[in-house]
């Protein structure tokens, strides 16, 4: 079921500002998570396994059975603190809302804090070119972040795009966390996967395409928190409980990347979107979530932590995401519920994170379970979207098309919550298509 192993893998071998680094520093890792969990007075022995995906014999097996998923009752998404419902979008804007983003904020991804370091752009290269038939231009930047106040840390965020360069106008831009350029997985080169690749589908279909790359904003790993932005802001000390993690790091470096696209004239501000799978749907999704400029989400395959929902036992677990390999993607916080606190205990929950997108559109997938994506829980993303759907509904739009689990294969992009599970496994090369379909309608591109 773990086909994302080798992924994520070499996702860890990725630092920043480099195309691979080195192995990524587990000792030290492991000190700053001890340190985190020191300070909530937590002992490591106390933590609650993460979900084994590899033995099916092991006691904590990952639960790939449907009738043992559970149903457990979500927070309210429309009730606010004071127990009063919310009834105008006024309400939502003004009181629900910055609840739930507060809530997020201190339990779940961290604060960006007031010490982040102002990014400066450059131009490096710019090239025109040929693909998918048509002239473009091709630029390459790097954004500097400002590291006057602790030299020590320092990160340069890689940014690269195209766009047609015969369009009218101005064009739609997808924006996807990636890979540095030329980037290639260890082992076995892989087969090519059918039809034309992202780039190719994004041009022919009236986008723009680009790619910010995750790791140059910050490594992907907890042994390189005193480096990267987060290293910067931090300024030699550890995080506290409420401080940024990885994945917030990751959306204020797309957003970043959002202010040198906006200032292209070719580029329409108003319509980037932006896309990403796995842990990079995690991210995607914590963007659209804190990031109102963006204009769509494509979020893949993002399991727990992203769109999939902690209250249901199903794939990857709690525990998973406060082991070693991924705690670093949360706030220290977020450690207590893998210890005396549960998911039960979480005063917030992923359908609540879709619901801050609204009234945006945004497109979830995933592969199936059968086809080796049972990890990120699929049904569960679709859960989440169904119950995030209301508060569309509160601003105006249509929320999910349907509240019954499509069948596998079938596109649900009637509402402005879009849903299909392909066939292909761990990727988002099988829903491309039906996202561009879904994102062009939204949008209005002809």
């Amino acid at each position: 079921m773990r086909v994302a192993a080798a992924v994520c893998a070499a996702i860890l071998m990725l630092g920043a500002g480099s195309a691979l680094a080195q192995q990524p520093d587990y000792t030290k890792a492991n000190a700053d998570r001890q340190a985190m969990l020191d300070r909530l007075g937590i002992p490591a022995s106390s933590l609650r396994p993460g979900a084994d995906g590899f033995n099916r014999q092991a006691p904590n097996a990952a639960n790939y059975d449907e009738a043992k998923a559970g149903d457990a009752e979500l927070p309210g998404l429309l009730f606010v603190a004071t127990g009063d419902r919310v009834t105008s979008p006024r309400m939502w804007w003004r009181v629900r809302r910055p609840e739930i983003v507060e809530a997020f904020d201190r339990e779940i991804y961290g604060r960006v804090p007031a010490t982040a370091p102002v990014i400066r752009w450059k131009l490096v290269k710019e090239e025109r070119a040929s693909e998918a038939g048509m002239p473009v231009i091709k630029r390459w930047y790097e954004g500097t972040a400002d590291n006057r106040a602790w030299p020590q840390a320092k990160a340069v965020i890689q940014l690269r795009y195209t766009v047609p360069a015969g369009a009218r106008g101005k064009v739609p831009l997808i924006l996807s966390f990636g890979f540095p350029e030329g980037f290639r997985f260890p082992g076995p080169p892989r087969p090519p996967e059918p039809g034309p690749a992202a780039p190719e589908q994004l041009l022919a279909g009236g986008f723009g395409y680009g790619v910010v790359v995750a790791n140059s904003i910050q490594a992907d790993n907890g042994g390189g928190l005193d480096d990267g932005v987060i290293g910067i802001s931090l300024r030699g000390k550890l995080r506290s409980p409420e401080d940024w993690g990885v994945l917030r790091a990751w959306a204020w470096g797309a957003a970043r990347a959002f202010d040198a696209l906006a200032k292209d004239p070719r580029i329409d501000a108003r319509r980037i979107g932006i896309e990403g799978l796995s842990r990079y749907g995690k991210a995607a999704l914590v963007t659209m979530a804190y990031d109102q400029r963006f204009a769509i989400g494509f979020i893949g395959s993002s399991g727990a932590g992203g769109a999939a929902l902690y209250r249901r036992n199903f794939g990857e677990r709690m525990g998973n995401l406060c082991a070693g390999g991924e705690y670093h993607w949360f706030a220290g916080n977020f450690l207590k519920y893998c210890a005396k606190l549960s998911e039960a205990d979480l005063p917030v929950d992923s359908h609540q994170l879709i619901a801050l997108v609204a009234p945006r559109p945004i497109f979830i997938g995933a592969g199936t379970v059968e086809t080796g994506d049972g990890w990120v829980d699929p049904k569960g993303s679709f859960l989440a979207a169904r119950a995030a759907a209301p508060v569309w509904e509160l601003l105006g739009k249509p929320g999910l098309g349907t509240r019954e689990f499509p069948p596998v294969l079938t596109p649900v992009i009637e509402g402005t919550i879009g849903f299909r599970q392909h066939q292909g496994g761990h990727n988002n090369h099988d829903n491309w298509p039906t996202f561009i379909r879904f994102a062009r309608s939204k949008l209005g591109v002809r």
